[in-house]
């Protein structure tokens, strides 16, 4: 055979390779609203720019017919491109083939661009689209599943892992997402569970629709496994670029530079009238964030979960910024069970790949209760507590109002190694709220007293002067400076300048154990 007919086969065979399970099963990934893998691809990343591996790989079974099924490629599309010139790792499972079933040659083409992408420092991102475990080939197909949770948990911490299920992530396909970095949902397609509804059905006799079982908004408000749900496909493509934007590629450096417009010493006035002056009413934090944020751009991570804290990047001075802050609309802003651990993971994440934190502090304390202690406040808590203490990279605290009690220890007080610490002249640095720390403390006298209520009322008021300010904990040192609100997007530019060389260490150990 010529050089040219070796050539032409070479493009037939990858022209057949590319249309995966082919034109019919295609037409109907379509029909669903769904693309194909390649076509998710294409749009995520730079064009012209997705190098593709392993095109013609063959699975290995035998068994049940299969020997007389062989598509190549074998149900997954891996590969490297680029996002904003930045290289990316890629696999993209092909439902047109097989349903997407993962096989033990499946499985090696996803762990082979994993181990690749560690060495080259580079993030991975999986788009998963799969009917699970291959049941012809049995316990390869669960061996498979094993390999790539391995490779998963060896690459967190060293480069961004990020999933976006794109159809069904069902069975123990759910452990990889669930290890990474975070998993994106749609409305349109996605779902993920251990157990489906039909195992349910018969194990628990409890009906139960695949939506209400394991759709993106539950697993976005009631499990948090979910960290972001977009509308459709194209709305996930976008937010992986996005998201990827905020993140340096590995461990090893800093996070992306983008210059911005906005000015650093531009005064935010609208924040010198945002606190009321009752102490219990609310405002949005939201708006604090998008006040002294580059250009009012904030990225929301688990939006819908624990909504009585808010997470999130920004840029400041087009530095990428991990923003931590309680959002007193929600519950108050009480630290609970699911607060504490939504921030802690978050945190956790900024300082393994080097993003600065930023605490906007607005606590009155830890949700009370039996359903709470019942279920572990106390060790959620101290996971948040640990991922402060132990984080290394720049953390600046603004207390904007309430930090009380063992909140504010928590919320990355000085104590917890905070570098710098501001307040606004609405700072209350307490063990508690004026009206119960004054119930405590003058329990007795109050009921000697000829008016109890009025004794308590001028003891609170009493109180309020003496420690609902900032400046008793400014005078021994645990808080750096009380600011202007207007100046707090200049001060916090400021400090990260100052605190952009910042070396901290923790002590040399295997790793620490973090109650979970």
């Amino acid at each position: 055979m010529s050089i040219t007919n070796k050539i032409a086969e070479l493009r037939d065979k990858r022209d057949k390779a590319r249309l995966g399970g082919g034109e019919k099963r295609i037409e109907s990934q379509h029909s669903k609203g769904k693309l194909t893998a390649r076509e998710r691809i294409e749009k995520l990343v730079d064009k012209d720019s997705f190098e593709e591996f392993d095109m013609f790989i063959a699975h290995r079974c035998r068994d049940f017919g299969m020997d007389k099924i062989n598509i190549p490629g074998d149900g997954v599309v891996t590969g490297c491109g680029t996002i904003d010139g930045r290289i990316v790792y890629i696999f993209a499972q092909d439902f047109t083939v097989m349903g997407g079933s993962l096989s033990k040659t499946h499985a090696e083409k996803i762990c082979k661009i994993m181990e690749m992408a560690v060495k080259v420092g580079a993030p991975v991102i999986g788009l998963n689209d799969s009917g699970g475990a291959r049941v012809q080939e049995g316990v390869d197909a669960l061996a498979g599943y094993a390999d790539i949770f391995l490779r998963n948990v060896m690459s967190s911490g060293v480069i961004p892992q990020i999933s976006a299920i794109m159809g069904p992530c069902a069975g123990g396909a759910v452990y990889s997402p669930a290890v990474t970095d975070f998993v994106i949902m749609n409305k349109q397609s996605s779902y993920m569970f251990v157990t489906g509804p039909k195992v349910v059905k018969t194990v628990l006799n409890e009906d139960i629709s695949t939506e209400e079982l394991g759709g993106p908004m539950i697993h976005a408000s009631k499990s948090g496994v979910a960290h972001f749900v977009t509308e459709d496909e194209e709305e996930t493509i976008l937010l992986i670029r996005k998201l990827i934007s905020y993140l340096p590629s590995n461990n090893l450096e800093d996070p992306p530079f983008i210059s911005t417009t906005d000015p650093i010493d531009r005064r935010c006035e609208e924040l010198n009238e945002i606190i009321p002056d009752n102490p219990n009413k609310p405002y949005d934090i939201l708006d604090v964030i998008h006040s002294i944020v580059d250009e009012g751009e904030f990225l929301e991570v688990a939006r819908n979960f624990a909504q009585n804290i808010v997470v999130g990047f920004a840029r400041m001075n087009g530095q990428s910024i991990g923003v931590v802050a309680n959002q007193p609309k929600v519950l108050a802003g009480v630290l609970d069970i699911k607060a504490s651990t939504k921030a802690a993971r978050f945190i956790r994440f900024c300082d393994a790949f080097n993003i600065p934190l930023v605490v906007l502090e607005d606590v009155p304390g830890f949700l009370p209760g039996s359903h709470q202690e019942h279920n572990g406040i106390i060790l959620h808590g101290a996971k948040l507590l640990y991922a402060f203490a132990e984080a290394t990279v720049p953390k600046i605290t603004i207390i904007i109002r309430k930090a009380y009690g063992g909140a504010y220890c928590v919320m990355n007080s000085r104590h917890m190694r905070a570098d710098m610490v501001y307040s606004w002249p609405s700072g209350e640095i307490a063990v508690m709220g004026p009206k119960g720390a004054v119930e405590i403390v003058f329990r007795k006298e109050a009921k000697n007293s000829e008016d109890p209520q009025q004794f308590l009322t001028e003891k609170e008021q009493e109180y309020k002067d003496k420690f609902a300010n900032p400046y008793r904990a400014a005078e021994k040192g645990y808080i750096d400076d009380i600011i202007e609100p207007a100046a707090t997007r200049f001060r916090i530019i400021r400090a990260l300048e100052m605190l952009a060389t910042k070396k901290d260490i923790n002590p040399p150990r295997k790793h620490g154990n973090i109650p979970l």
